[in-house]
């Protein structure tokens, strides 16, 4: 399982909160691993400048054609600011098709929190690919 260990971008200033983001994405065919893990080099270059990351991790899982990030945040304006910004926004837009699902969640955590670890990030995330599914499967109606 490679995996890029978490890095500091920025230090985070004592006593605040930090913004925490989890992802989860599932390719739809091994054929799409490469491609998806040389599109997220390119994201992951740009965390480690961006303004206002406090810290990022990757893990990949090639052979499950999973890929997880972990990334945390001086604010969620500056999470929103590094999504809408290039290479990470034309990145993100090339892979939908590539991709089966995604899930995402979000919490804050002391600043003096960080790094967060790898099995609350994936506790959560199955947490909100549950709450997710339930919310599909009650707009669609009964099972």
């Amino acid at each position: 399982m490679p995996t890029l260990p978490w890095v500091t971008p920025n230090p985070a200033r004592p006593d605040t909160q930090a913004f925490v983001m989890a992802s989860r994405f599932e390719v739809r065919s091994l054929k799409d691993v490469p491609r998806f893990f040389r599109k997220s080099l390119a994201a992951w270059g740009q965390v480690r400048q961006a303004p206002g990351a406090l810290g990022a991790s990757l893990v990949a899982r090639p052979l499950r054609r999973t890929f997880f990030t972990l990334s945390a945040w001086e604010s969620r304006e500056a999470l929103y600011t590094y999504a809408r910004t290039e290479p990470h926004k034309s990145v993100m837009t090339g892979l939908r098709d590539t991709m089966r699902t995604s899930t995402f969640t979000f919490w804050e955590v002391p600043a003096d929190a960080l790094p967060i670890d790898w099995a609350e990030a994936e506790r959560r995330l199955e947490e909100q690919a549950r709450a997710d599914a339930e919310g599909r499967g009650t707009a669609s109606g009964p099972r």
